[in-house]
């Protein structure tokens, strides 16, 4: 079992307390789904938020998805001329088996344009 870090992003459409909960409770569920992972596999997980988010801590949504126990923190995002606004990050240290080459990130929503290059593209199945 190997110490593996592996990130996430997403956009928020308005700055809600709801919907900063939804994406950040879909977000770490993709992570989780995407790697085969538990809340016993994670060690911590760093948030980050753009300063035009301030509805809710990040963090309590991972609380209410169980992860009473794993470590979190949130952070500010550096503010740089030019970033995306009302961006959620993550990164998550983890304990698994899986090879960093096979770790899969996920970058949801408007977020995704941040890294195509680490994130694999989420199907979306036909209406």
């Amino acid at each position: 079992m190997s110490v593996r870090a592996v990130r996430g992003a997403t956009q928020l459409d308005e700055d809600v307390r709801e919907h900063m909960l939804e994406r950040v409770e879909e977000m770490v569920r993709d992570v989780m789904a995407a790697n085969g992972l538990e809340v016993d596999d994670f060690i911590s997980i760093i948030f980050t938020a753009t300063s035009d988010l301030v509805s809710e801590f990040p963090a309590y949504a991972a609380r209410q998805l169980g992860f009473s126990d794993v470590p979190l923190l949130c952070a500010r995002e550096l503010e740089i001329e030019r970033s995306m606004p009302r961006v959620v990050r993550m990164m998550a240290h983890v304990e698994t088996d899986l090879p960093r080459a096979d770790l899969t990130h996920v970058y949801l929503h408007g977020a995704a344009a941040l890294r195509r290059d680490l994130s694999r593209v989420r199907s979306v199945p036909d209406e």
